[in-house]
């Protein structure tokens, strides 16, 4: 019997095969869940054809994080394929390239506020989306870039991935009396589409294979969907509120 099976689970973020979202979602379909996918605008082609290379292709719903339309009405939009959720991946951010990079004393607000919106408050969005299908409670995860220091060119995501962190705890203090458990899992500066899209991560490689005492392979976003996988089962039922470093160390060394 697989970790999550009869599990209904739901999935957003997933765009390309090499996303930590697609190994999440293929995992869980592994482990014995039914999968939900979601998407929006010109990305859904996309989700909809990637999610063809699944073990089974999911269905997926549509979901602008930053749409109150859309969030309003995403628990009728899953219910056609499942009765409930057990568990909800956010695996969802984004900051304007003029909030990236080095340009943190130069940003605007405009800027920094669509940063934080997509990337922090969507989760509170997200998880109150969901309410109504987690009656019984189940798992929140969520994927962040440890958020405890400063990092070169990550600048206002950097902070934005602050408030998501921040989120997830007040998240979890509300959501804890519904039996509603909620995590992070922080992985390494991996080759997602994400990672590619801010100007000077690759400076981060050599760092992290110089100071990861387990090593690290930054094309390999299994471990990190294995750990999300794990925290959405019944594994951990008594583990809310924690950020899983899934970084080889990297953050435990000086």
């Amino acid at each position: 019997m697989g970790l999550l099976e009869g599990k209904r689970v739901l999935v957003t973020g997933v765009l390309v095969e090499s996303s930590i979202a697609f190994h999440v979602a293929r995992l869980a379909q592994e482990e014995g869940a039914t999968v939900v996918l979601t998407s929006f605008g010109r990305q859904l082609r996309l989700t909809q054809s990637i999610a063809k290379r699944l073990p089974s292709t999911p269905p997926v719903v549509e979901l602008d994080v930053t749409n109150a339309e859309h969030l309003t009405a995403l628990a009728d939009a899953v219910r056609v394929h499942v009765d409930s959720l057990d568990a909800v991946m956010h695996s969802i951010a984004f900051a304007p390239q003029a909030a990236l990079g080095g340009n943190f004393l130069q940003t605007e607000w405009e800027d920094v506020a669509t940063a934080v919106h997509v990337s922090a408050y969507s989760l509170k969005a997200l998880g109150v989306a969901a309410l109504p299908l987690m009656e019984r409670g189940g798992s929140i995860v969520g994927l962040t870039f440890d958020a405890s220091q400063a990092w070169p060119f990550y600048d206002w995501m950097g902070v934005a991935k602050a408030a998501f962190e921040s989120t997830a705890r007040y998240l979890a203090r509300d959501l804890g009396p519904k039996n509603i458990r909620v995590n992070l899992v922080a992985a390494g500066p991996l080759h997602t589409t994400a990672a590619r899209s801010i100007p000077g991560f690759s400076a981060f490689e050599d760092a992290w294979h110089l100071r990861a005492p387990l090593g690290c392979n930054l094309n390999d976003a299994e471990p990190t969907a294995r750990a999300a996988v794990a925290l959405m089962s019944d594994w951990f039922p008594a583990t809310t509120a924690e950020i899983v470093h899934v970084d080889g160390g990297y953050h435990a060394i000086g």
